[in-house]
């Protein structure tokens, strides 16, 4: 799971392969014979089976909203993958493990946990004011624990703070995306793309993107422009609304329209450097969004609103 959320993140698509893990085929243990998931294989042909080295390197392709520029996510994240795990496994699954007491791994567990809880009721995250890597690599595993024992989660009060903290990444709009499933894939079958719900964009088309002017002033001054949409910063949203020429205008209606100088930026997207992806809206509809800065030299045309050039 955060692998796939760091994919989402970066703005990346993947051809994915569900695989029934009851029935592994061959070419999956031929690219990592561990024989566990998620499995990454990179276009080069070299392989990624780590979820943790997913995520690293998918946000070394693009981290909009600055993932890893927090330090001393480490330690938080081996705690995790070992003694939290540890205790989770043994909890969840006690038959599994021969002289295993579930009460036992559940205190033990529940220290790791509260310990955690405490760090965010002093911060608003794990280590900072602002998400940081420990917070993406360490939620899907918290939310297995709630899973294990709802109950007991939400109504302990030592664990407030951490809930609230879970509940910022379950009800984002991106959860319905990574938790989208696929039949098990068989070799010679279908490979859809995840996101399911996305496309690449084409790269001989303009892109748009309505800017306020003082906005793009800053941007020019400081070499890149980073907001998002009206009011709104690349790092908040994590990308950058465009539209293609047909969107524009309804863009304009609906966020524009009493935002006094409005200007249309003409984007060319083979001169922009973090991942581009088009993605589904709440209606359904796909638009084009960007996973880092906007770079100035990619801007080709600046021009108020209504005068937006015909391509």
């Amino acid at each position: 799971m955060r692998a796939r959320w760091a994919l989402l993140q970066a703005g990346l698509m993947v051809h994915w392969r569900e695989i029934e893990l009851k029935a592994k085929p061959a070419a999956m243990l031929e690219a990592s014979p561990k024989g566990t998931v998620p499995v990454l294989v990179l276009a080069d042909g070299s392989v990624i089976d780590e979820s943790l080295e997913i995520m690293l390197w998918a946000l070394q392709q693009a981290d909009p909203r600055g993932v890893l520029e927090a330090e001393d996510s480490a330690v938080l994240i081996e705690q995790n993958d070992g003694s939290l795990k540890h205790h989770l496994d043994r909890f969840k699954y006690t038959d599994r493990y021969p002289g295993a007491s579930k009460e036992d791994h559940r205190q033990a567990g529940l220290v790791i946990l509260r310990s955690w809880s405490e760090r965010i009721s002093r911060n608003g995250w794990l280590l900072t004011d602002r998400m940081a890597l420990a917070d993406a690599a360490l939620w899907p595993f918290v939310r297995q624990w709630r899973l294990a024992d709802a109950g007991g989660f939400d109504a302990d009060p030592h664990l407030t703070p951490l809930r609230e903290w879970l509940m910022r990444f379950l009800d984002d709009p991106m959860m319905q995306r990574l938790m989208q499933r696929a039949d098990p894939w068989w070799p010679g079958g279908m490979e859809p793309i995840f996101p399911a719900d996305a496309i690449a964009i084409p790269m001989d088309q303009p892109l748009f993107h309505l800017a306020l002017e003082s906005d793009w002033q800053d941007a020019v001054k400081r070499g890149d422009y980073r907001v998002s949409t009206r009011g709104l910063s690349l790092e908040q949203v994590g990308f950058i609304h465009l539209s293609w020429q047909e969107q524009v205008q309804a863009t304009f209606d609906r966020f524009y329209a009493d935002a006094g100088a409005v200007l249309t930026l003409r984007i060319d997207p083979k001169l922009v450097s973090a991942p581009l992806r088009a993605d589904a809206i709440h209606t359904g509809v796909l638009f084009p969004h960007l996973y880092g800065p906007l770079p100035i030299a990619s801007v080709v045309e600046v021009s108020p609103f209504s005068s937006l050039p015909a391509c």
